[in-house]
């Protein structure tokens, strides 16, 4: 059977002109490999809104994997997120103007979520292609950790058994040039090739095997 994989990407925030998420995301637009193929779509960078189009692009899709990424400028590595937890408490503005403050997403809601996607798997095939990444033990509190969240709170809901979590990426190149302290970016080309890996991982095997390693966050 030919799985479906829902990737996700951001739109820019925060005045930037481009989300290296969203770039790496539609890179994959139309890629399909012998048991799986890639629907991608955007996602608003506003709470609320964010999560209430994943939710419909999950009930309308049926995808067997759903992997969100956005962006963490400064990370140096790509970061498949462990747990989601049931709070905003955004530092900046999103792109509705909206700043919640220790808000829970949802008020009967579990204090947090984890992936169910393999993701030491999926670090540890990244590694080995010699790409930087790394298992992180926080996705933030920002429309990231929002979207996580929101996913997975509607996957137990609606009582769906798809593989399911969050990855950020690091800054792009030329979103590093310029700044006072230059922070760590990742080639485009690294970023696809690390969503590639990740979604062939998250496809094929079911489940992390419990090893150490892979934590950096």
């Amino acid at each position: 059977m030919i799985k479906t994989v829902l990737l996700t990407g951001f739109e820019p925030f925060n005045g930037a002109t481009v989300n290296p998420a969203w770039e790496a995301v539609r890179a994959l637009e139309g890629w399909s490999g012998e048991d799986f193929r890639v629907e991608v779509r955007q996602l608003p960078c506003v709470f609320g809104e964010a999560n209430r189009a994943l939710a419909g692009m999950v009930d309308a899709l049926h995808p067997d994997v759903v992997i969100a990424v956005g962006q963490a400028g400064g990370r140096a590595e790509i970061s498949a997120e462990r747990v989601a937890i049931n709070v905003d408490d955004a530092s900046i503005l999103d792109n509705a103007g909206r700043q919640p403050v220790d808000q829970p997403i949802h008020d009967d809601g579990p204090a947090a979520y984890f992936t169910t996607l393999p993701i030491k798997a999926m670090v540890a095939a990244m590694r080995k292609q010699g790409l930087r990444a790394g298992v992180s033990q926080t996705a933030g509190t920002f429309v990231c950790n929002h979207v996580f969240y929101g996913l997975m709170h509607h996957a137990a809901a609606s009582g769906r058994t798809m593989k399911a979590g969050f990855i950020h990426v690091p800054f792009l190149p030329e979103q590093a040039e310029g700044r006072l302290e230059t922070p760590p970016s990742m080639a485009l080309e690294e970023i696809v090739a690390g969503i590639r890996i990740a979604v062939e991982t998250a496809v094929r095997v079911e489940r992390d095997e419990a090893h150490a390693g892979g934590a950096t966050h």
